[in-house]
């Protein structure tokens, strides 16, 4: 079929007028195309955007858990004929996925399209990606431009890394210290900065017309080092790592049996709760709390999961928290991939603290499974985007880039490795789809300096990881 500039495009549906208008305005800003379509309701030679379930029986059940809370159908259907194009789905999200579709088609091949049929769905209802805004605070335009990308890839989640040792980005009105004091900070000499309330407002707005929710995180109780700034009688500073000029990293953590501790952490959840109200859960961190005892670890996470639920949210948080053996249908993140504990584990310069954590994370995943909470994959080996690429540019800019950007601590990763895996076959444990609720992968910005670093990681990761969580193939 021919697009041309005078192609109609037509919305069955005053509901979908808004979805045809976004993808009419996305496909003309995206291609060489851009006076693509034009408005009009012609029966034929149009582009036919429609509700509509048929065909669709025949695309397997998804699995996992939605971030929103709702059950949604997200299947949708293309046919592409001689005499137009019809994209349908049985609600606005299934249409608004076709329309992604055809969005991709029209990348692929321009003003003419091959004639085809398309019936299609999602593997998992959690696809997700998390962002670190702390390490390096990025601008909502950068935030936006993130939220495009999962759009584009038919990501439905954007998790936001809020709060660190590096700094606290959003506003607590009853604790102003937060942004005057720890938001100033950043990874290295970078600028610091917070999302205010109203920016926080256009973002989910923003997400929400493409589907995507917003998920807040507030990282507690360890990576407290922004608080400890704000409210240092808050926090207790515990051993570290020795500096090669003599000092000493400190390592902060809340401790659960300060009664002003859980003042503070409640104001934290008031505060953040209404600024992401598309979202059914709210993510607790709950990791590498160094130097904290196992048993107060747990006191906290427990203590915590159980205020938020009393807010009417969810729990998610990294797969720490399985050792606080928090409720079965909160949502355990299993990141620490069995290959990266046995690397960096050998490695003679790694200190005995760091290799006691690894040591006990080989259990994270079998117990949260026993208790049969579900699994949100984000294992480092596929699903970390902070790890260097392992393939050379032929750019020399390029190889500039990549010789800075990226953690060492990881071993670096091909385009391939992203690839060639499988949420079930390669998650220790778990033998179903049933058992996980969804896939996120994760870039963590301690090398990232700018939007092009960012995008430099991100790129073309994030297709790999969208098309695991999307798709029913496996390799």
């Amino acid at each position: 079929f021919a697009l041309t500039p005078h192609t109609p495009i037509t919305a069955g549906s005053p509901e979908l007028v808004p979805l045809v208008a976004l993808f009419t305005t996305e496909v003309r800003g995206e291609s060489n195309l851009p006076h693509l379509f034009s408005a009009g309701g012609a029966a034929s030679g149009a582009v036919r955007v429609t509700f509509g379930s048929e065909g669709l029986d025949v695309v397997r059940a998804v699995a996992g858990v939605r971030a929103d809370g709702v059950e949604v159908d997200e299947r949708y259907g293309v046919e592409v004929g001689a005499d137009g194009i019809r994209v349908w789905g049985a609600t606005a999200e299934g249409v608004y996925r076709g329309l992604t579709t055809l969005r991709q088609l029209i990348a692929v091949h321009g003003s003419s399209i091959p004639c085809q049929r398309i019936v299609d769905g999602p593997r998992f209802a959690w696809r997700g990606l998390s962002f670190d805004v702390v390490r390096t605070f990025h601008s909502p335009e950068t935030v936006r431009r993130v939220i495009d990308m999962c759009a584009l890839y038919k990501l439905n989640v954007l998790h936001l890394h809020l709060t660190d040792d590096q700094g606290w980005r959003f506003e607590v009105h009853s604790r102003p210290e937060l942004v005057k004091f720890g938001s100033l900070g950043a990874m290295a000499d970078r600028p610091g900065g917070h999302y205010t309330p109203l920016e926080l407002a256009e973002l989910n707005r923003y997400a929400e017309e493409r589907f995507v929710t917003l998920v807040p995180e507030i990282d507690f109780p360890g990576h407290t080092g922004a608080v400890s700034k704000a409210f240092p009688e808050l926090t207790t500073a515990l051993p570290g790592i020795p500096l090669p000029n003599g000092g000493h990293l400190e390592f902060h953590s809340l401790d659960p049996n300060d009664p002003e501790v859980w003042t503070f952490v409640e104001d934290v959840v008031d505060a953040v709760i209404p600024q992401f109200p598309r979202s059914a859960y709210l993510h607790i961190g709950g990791d590498e709390a160094w130097g904290m005892s196992d048993d107060a670890h747990a006191a906290f996470v427990r203590r915590a999961a159980e205020l938020v639920r009393d807010k009417g949210k969810r729990i998610v948080g990294w797969q720490e928290i399985a050792r606080a053996e928090v409720d079965p249908a909160d949502l355990t993140q299993y990141w620490l991939d069995v290959q990266d504990i046995d690397a960096i584990s050998e490695r003679p310069e790694v200190p005995e603290f760091l290799i006691e954590h690894l040591a006990k994370a080989k259990h994270d995943v079998p117990k949260a499974l026993a208790r049969g909470s579900k699994l949100l994959v984000s294992a480092t080996t596929y699903l970390y985007f902070d790890r260097p690429h392992a393939a050379p540019s032929a750019d020399p800019a390029q190889e500039e880039t990549r010789a800075r950007v990226g953690l060492r601590a990881y071993p670096p990763a091909t385009i391939q490795d992203g690839i060639t895996w499988d949420p079930v076959t390669n998650t220790p444990g778990v033998t179903s789809d049933d058992q996980l609720a969804g896939i996120e992968a994760a870039v963590w910005c301690e090398t990232v300096t700018s939007r092009d670093d960012l995008e430099f990681l991100l790129l073309p990761r994030l297709h790999g990881a969208a098309e695991k969580a999307w798709s029913h193939i496996t390799p």
